[in-house]
Order: C-alpha cells, then structure tokens, then sequence
C-alpha cells in the first residue's frame, strides 16, 4: 500500500513552478492545483475502495465449504472453510419460508390464504412461476414452487405479503437471523437474487437447517416434495438426491453464477439425522456427488474430525446426474450461467 501511494504521488505530483511569467505562469500554476486535486484524489481511493469491493473478494473465493452436524445436538462432524463468508443465492429462501412457517403457526395467514401478485414480484428473473400481476395463488402452492422450482416470484411475494414490501422483509429475514445464532449472515431480499447485502456461511446455513427442522417438523415434509404440479405444468424439485441418496428428505439448492453451487441437505439412517452443507462447487454434478460422500462419511463414523482434507468429488453408485431428469438440470444451470438473466437459484 505505501508503495502505491508513493508511486501515485510521483504521477499526480506537481512540478516546481519556475520563473516565468504572464498568462504562461497561470497556466503552470493551474495545472499545478489540478494535479494536486488529483492526487488528494487517488488517495481516497486508495482508502476506501477496500470497503466499496467486498462482492469481489467475495466472487473470487472459489474453494468449497463444506460442513457435516448432527441434526439433533449440532454436533460437527466435518468442517472445511465452513466460516468462510460467501454468497446464499437460494439457500436464502429457507429463511423466506421459515418466517412464513411461522407466520402460519401465529395465525397470521393460511395455508389456503390468497396471495396477489404485485408487478414488482411478477418481474423477478428466472427461476420462476411465471404468473402475472394481478393473478392469486394460494400459500402453500407458493411454498411448493419456492421449494421445487426455487420460484423467486412467489418468494418476492411471500415477503410482500408479509411485510408490505420486500425490502422490509429482508430487515426480517436479517433480525431472525441473528436471533437463531447466525451471526455472519444478513439477507437483501426474500429469493437470494444478488444483492449487495446478502452474506452467510456454510454454518449458519447448517443452523438455519436445524432450526426448520426444529422449529417447523409440520412443514418440513415440503422440501422433500419431487414434483409440484400446477396449472398444466409440472415443476421438478431441483436436488436431484432426493428419491435416490437414501434417507434424503431435503432441504434447498441454490446458485448464481457468483455463488456457486449451493446445497443444504438433511437424510436420516437407523434413527440418526444428519444436515449436510456445500457451498461453491464448480458444477451441480460436483456439489451433488460431494455431498453423498459427505454424508457417507458422516453415517459410517460419527466422529469424523475437521482435520480431514475437503473429499473429491466422486459418483455414487446410482449415479443420479446421469439421468436424463438431471441432464435436464445440468443443462439449465449451464444456461443460467451464460444468461445474466438466469441468475438464481437452482
């Protein structure tokens, strides 16, 4: 730093004023004052620009998270990077729905409660419901299609409908945060589009994850959901280890092309409960085959420590991104990687 501040006051340095004189010598002396603004300039920005780019320090941390605990007593089994700040992308919906949930629980809204859809959410990017403004859905189709599709209108909606507006829902979102323990996570807005706000980690996902479970076992058999049905359309759920890791019941996926590829993942064998956590994998194939290894471990020794190096990516035996429901959302994710409008989750 000191050496770029001395280079800068060699660029932006005036020179000496010598004797010269009428209209030239205003000339140098004017030059002499602009440089001197400039340099004041530069180190400002040297200052502050620090502060201004988290979301490049943020983009350019490529090395996975992962973390394995216990369900019940939020034991760790494995950790690796797992304080690591990164991006949610559509983990942030699991939020989104755990304040909903207990929305319901307080009687403030219903599961067969109406919801219309405001301009503002019917122009969220993909992924989506595609209903327009001014149409209703019910409650717990919107829960079916942020938990299958990963629908980002329906979760601008849910907080619109909650707060009055998806900024104040954030505030929300944010405030229980750090009331469950989640103390490096603060959210933007209700779907995990990007936003410059938006911060987490891979344990405060994990406990994001037992407090659903927790808080809301009633509810919790909607993450587990494979397909949603509705208007003619069929919507698949985008964790393709659900139906083939066995004792898989959820919870949510999520990528942008900053974050990576996200999953927060529970499965339950012989009455033991493990939540799982990945964050920034290179590809849904990778983040999907690391996380079956993940839990793997974790099933066959409880006391796996976080000394062990972070596993490869390795396939399973039934291989679930071979088939062709997967190819399908390989190649979405693929598109949503090129097209800036397909940034959310998946």
């Amino acid at each position: 730093m000191l050496a770029t501040i001395i280079d800068l006051m060699r660029e932006c340095s005036p020179p000496r004023v010598l004797a010269v004189s009428g209209l030239r010598e205003a000339t140098v002396i004017a030059g002499a004052r602009l440089r001197s603004s400039v340099l004041g300039f530069c180190l400002l920005a040297l200052v502050i620009a620090p502060a201004l780019t988290p979301t490049r320090t943020l983009a350019a941390q490529r090395q996975t998270s992962l973390l394995v605990v216990e369900a019940g007593t939020g034991r760790t089994l494995r950790s690796v990077g797992a304080d690591v700040t990164r991006y949610p992308a559509s983990l942030t919906k699991m939020m989104t729905l755990y304040l909903l949930f207990e929305a319901i629980d307080r009687k403030q809204i219903k599961l067969n409660s109406r919801m219309r859809v405001s301009g503002t959410a019917a122009a969220k990017p993909p992924t989506e419901l595609g209903l327009s403004p001014g149409q209703t859905i019910t409650v717990q189709n919107a829960i079916l299609a942020i938990t299958t599709e990963s629908a980002n209108d329906m979760a601008a909606l849910v907080g619109e409908t909650l707060a009055g507006s998806e900024a104040r829902f954030a505030s929300r979102m944010t405030a229980k945060a750090r009331a469950l323990g989640m103390r490096r996570t603060t959210f933007g807005n209700a779907s995990g589009l990007p936003h410059p706000a938006h911060r987490t980690t891979a344990r405060d996902m994990a406990i994001l994850g037992r407090a659903l479970l927790r808080d809301f076992p009633h509810y919790y058999h909607y993450f587990g959901k494979r397909q949603f049905h509705y208007a003619g359309a069929t919507h698949h759920n985008h964790n393709r280890l659900l139906g083939v890791y066995r004792g898989m019941d959820g919870i949510k996926t999520g990528f942008t092309r900053a974050s990576g590829y996200n999953l927060v993942a529970s499965a339950k064998r012989d009455g033991r409960r493990l939540i799982g956590v990945v964050m920034g994998s290179s590809s849904a194939f990778a983040r999907n085959q690391t996380m079956a290894r993940l839990l793997d471990d974790g099933f066959r020794n409880p006391t796996v420590t976080a000394k062990k190096r972070a596993p490869a990516a390795q396939v399973i035996k039934s291989k679930p991104s071979e088939t062709r429901a997967d190819r399908r959302a390989s190649l979405g994710d693929q598109a949503a990687a090129k097209n800036p409008r397909l940034i959310a989750s998946r």
